[in-house]
């Protein structure tokens, strides 16, 4: 069985990676590691790359860990330390309908994210910024990319597991084996 010790979580935008993610490490026991709150800096600024590179490295250096996040600056890190990937690959109403329930949940309770920062309606609704716009704008582009890599000899040594619906995401956290 191949080890499935350092997993990589990939979706479109508000598939819901963060949340798979952090219940795959309380199934399995691994460290979690979010990417966003490694890229974030306060009042939604990004941190300087060599920052956020470091950040990344000293994550994949642990022999365990489950990370989540798309961010491509990192991939090389990432991607050879990894065993498994699990691809998120839900349909655009799904994830879209996931993006407008999460960001106005963080609006009305004023959940206080990753240093500091807070969704706000200006910024969710009305803003080019905004989550659901950037959803709307990528989602088709990180499907292909995310096929192209699966596809593709860049990483021929990583496993892979796409799910299709969110119960089939359930049905994996239920029946997850960490093997060797």
């Amino acid at each position: 069985m191949t080890s499935r010790n350092r997993i990589l979580v990939i979706g479109s935008s508000c598939a819901g990676k963060s949340t798979f993610a952090c219940a795959l490490a309380r199934a399995s026991g691994l460290p979690w590691v979010e990417l966003d709150q490694l890229f974030w800096g306060p009042d939604w600024t990004a941190k300087p790359l060599e920052a956020f590179r470091a950040l990344a490295s000293e994550a994949a250096a642990g022999e365990r860990w489950v990370i989540d996040g798309n961010y491509s600056d990192v991939r090389d890190i990432l991607w050879p330390r990894a065993d498994l990937v699990v691809w998120l690959n839900y349909d655009f109403g799904v994830v879209l309908w996931r993006a407008v329930r999460r960001t106005v949940a963080r609006n009305v309770t004023r959940r206080v994210l990753w240093h500091g920062n807070r969704e706000s309606f200006r910024r969710s609704f009305l803003s080019r910024e905004s989550i659901l716009v950037w959803v709307a704008k990528t989602f088709h582009k990180r499907r292909r990319q995310f096929a192209a890599l699966r596809a593709g000899a860049s990483f021929p040594r990583l496993h892979w597991v796409e799910l299709h619906r969110p119960a089939q995401a359930r049905q994996f956290l239920a029946t997850f084996d960490a093997g060797d």
